[in-house]
C-alpha cells in the first residue's frame, strides 16, 4: 500500500462502507483477481506447501507428545506453549514489523520454523527424542510467530495495494483451510505409514517453497510503506492509536468476544461426538471436515466480495452466534453436522472481513503494531474461553457450553453494532419495499427522506 498519512492524521472514525469503486459504485472483483500480481502469487504458491505443511506438524506433535506421555494434559501443555509467546510478546512483535522490512523479517521467520521441524525430525527419527524437546520446539515456533504473524498480516498489502486487499486476504484464509484439508490427512498416512518424524522432516522441507518465492519476489514492485523510526513510547503509542479509533476497536472487541467465547470448538464437538451422539472419532472428523469446507467456501466468497463492509462484519457475527444457538439444540448427528458448514462460513467471514478492515483503515507506519493486538485478541482468547467453555460444559452439559458461546457472540455482535451505528451517526430505518421489509441503518439526516419514501 502506497505511503500514508502520518500516525495521528488517519481519517476520522465511520462505519460507512469501504471505498467505492471508479464509478460509485460497489467494488467487485473475481475470485482469483490477486492473483494477477506476480510478487502476491509468488507469496500463495509458497503458502499453499508451507500451509500443508504446518498442519502436519500439529498432527504429528500432538501424535508424539500422546505417544510419550500418554497424557492429554501434556498434549494441552504443548498448544500453550506455542500460544504462550504471542500472549507474551505479541504487542512488542507488532513494534519490530513496524520498524523492520516485512520481507526480510519473514526470510528470518520462515528459515527459524524450518531449522525447528528440521531438529525435531532428526531427534525423532534418531530415537533420542523427549517430550522437554518438543516442548522446547512449540515454544521456540511461537516465538517467531510473534513477529511472523503481524509480518505476514501486514505484508500483504505491501504486495497487492489495497485495491485487491480483501481479496487476498481472503485468499490466504482460503489457502489456510485448503491447507487444513489436506494436512491432517497427509500426517495421517505418514505417521501410519513412516513415523512422526519424517512428517516433522517434511513440514521444515516444505518452508523452502515460501523462501524461494520471498527471494524471487521484485522489490521495485512492492507498494512502499513509510516504516515507523526508531523510538521510544512505540507500543504506548500503537495502543492510544487503535483506542482513538472506534472504526478499529470495536472490531477488534468483537472478534475477541467471538474467539475467547465462541470458537472453543475442540471442546464442544469432542464432547457433541462422544457424550451426545456417542458416534467416536469419525464423527469427531466428520464435524471439523465440514466446519473446514464451510470456512473454505466463507473465504472464497469474501474474495470474490471484493470489499469490506462493517455490515457484513456484523451481520455474519450474529449469524454465527445464531448458528451455534440452533446447533447446541440439533436433535440429530446429521442435522448439527450440516450445521458445522454454515457455522464455518459465518466464522471466516467475521475473522476476513474484520482482518481487512482493520488493514485498510489503519495508517500502514501502524500496521504491524495494530495487526499484532488484532491477532493477540484473537488467538489469545482460546486460553481464557476453553476453561470457561469446559467448566460450563462439565457443570451444565456441551449443549448448554455451546448455546452461551452462541449467546454471547451474537449479544457482542447485536452491541458493537449499535456502538458503531452511534459513532456514525447512523440510525435504525425500518420500512417497506417492493412489498418486503427493509431493516438497514442510514445517516441522521436520511432517516426522514427514507421515511417519506417508504
Amino acid at each position: 500500500m502506497s505511503t500514508g498519512p502520518g500516525a495521528h492524521s488517519a481519517p476520522a472514525p465511520t462505519t460507512h462502507d469501504s471505498p467505492p469503486g471508479p464509478s460509485g459504485g460497489t467494488r467487485r472483483s473475481s475470485m482469483f483477481s490477486s492473483l494477477r500480481v506476480r510478487n502476491y502469487r509468488l507469496f500463495f504458491a509458497g503458502q499453499v506447501v508451507s500451509n500443508i505443511g504446518t498442519w502436519m506438524q500439529r498432527i504429528a506433535q500432538d501424535w508424539l507428545v500422546l505417544s510419550l506421555t500418554g497424557s492429554a494434559t501434556a498434549v494441552g501443555v504443548t498448544t500453550a506453549l506455542q500460544f504462550l509467546p504471542m500472549l507474551l510478546f505479541g504487542l512488542y512483535g507488532g513494534v519490530l514489523v513496524d520498524r523492520w522490512p516485512k520481507r526480510r523479517t519473514l526470510l528470518f521467520t520462515q528459515l527459524a520454523m524450518a531449522v525447528t521441524g528440521i531438529a525435531l525430525a532428526l531427534l525423532t527419527l534418531s530415537g533420542h527424542v523427549e517430550v522437554w524437546h518438543v516442548y522446547v520446539a512449540a515454544f521456540a515456533v511461537g516465538l517467531a510467530t510473534v513477529l511472523d504473524n503481524p509480518a505476514r498480516q501486514s505484508f500483504v498489502s505491501e504486495m497487492v495495494g489495497p485495491d485487491q486487499l480483501q481479496n487476498a486476504v481472503s485468499l490466504n484464509s482460503a489457502n489456510f483451510q485448503s491447507a487444513r484439508l489436506v494436512g491432517p490427512a497427509v500426517a495421517g498416512l505418514m505417521i501410519t505409514g513412516v513415523g512422526t518424524g519424517w512428517a516433522f522432516l517434511a513440514n521444515g522441507l516444505s518452508f523452502v517453497a515460501p523462501v524461494a518465492g520471498l527471494l524471487l519476489m521484485r522489490g521495485r514492485e512492492l507498494h512502499a510503506v513509510r516504516r515507523a523510526p526508531r523510538g521510544k513510547g512505540q507500543l504506548r503509542e500503537g495502543l492510544h492509536y487503535v483506542a482513538g479509533r472506534p472504526d478499529l476497536i470495536w472490531p477488534i472487541v468483537l472478534v475477541g468476544f467471538i474467539g475467547t467465547f465462541g470458537f472453543n470448538f475442540p471442546v464442544y464437538l469432542s464432547a457433541f461426538a462422544d457424550d451426545v451422539f456417542h458416534a467416536g472419532a469419525g464423527s469427531y472428523s466428520l464435524f471439523n471436515t465440514l466446519m473446514a469446507v464451510g470456512s473454505l467456501a466463507g473465504a472464497l466468497l469474501a474474495a470474490r466480495r471484493g470489499t469490506s463492509r462493517m455490515r457484513v462484519l456484523i451481520a455474519a457475527a450474529a449469524a454465527f452466534g445464531v448458528m451455534e444457538l440452533v446447533a447446541a439444540a440439533a436433535p440429530s448427528l446429521w442435522l448439527f453436522a450440516l450445521l458445522m458448514a454454515p457455522i464455518g462460513m459465518f466464522g471466516m467471514t467475521v475473522n476476513v472481513t474484520a482482518n481487512t478492515t482493520i488493514q485498510m483503515g489503519t495508517d500502514p507506519a501502524m500496521r504491524g503494531r495494530v495487526m499484532a493486538l488484532y491477532m493477540m485478541v484473537f488467538l489469545g482468547g482460546s486460553p481464557v474461553g476453553a476453561p470457561i467453555a469446559g467448566w460450563i460444559t462439565d457443570a451444565y452439559g456441551v449443549r448448554a457450553g455451546l448455546a452461551a458461546g452462541g449467546a454471547v457472540s451474537a449479544l457482542a455482535a447485536a452491541v458493537v453494532g449499535l456502538v458503531l451505528a452511534r459513532v456514525g451517526g447512523l440510525r435504525l430505518s425500518v420500512g417497506w419495499r417492493r412489498g418486503h421489509p427493509v431493516v438497514r441503518f442510514v445517516p441522521r439526516e436520511r432517516r426522514k427522506e427514507l421515511a417519506a419514501a417508504v
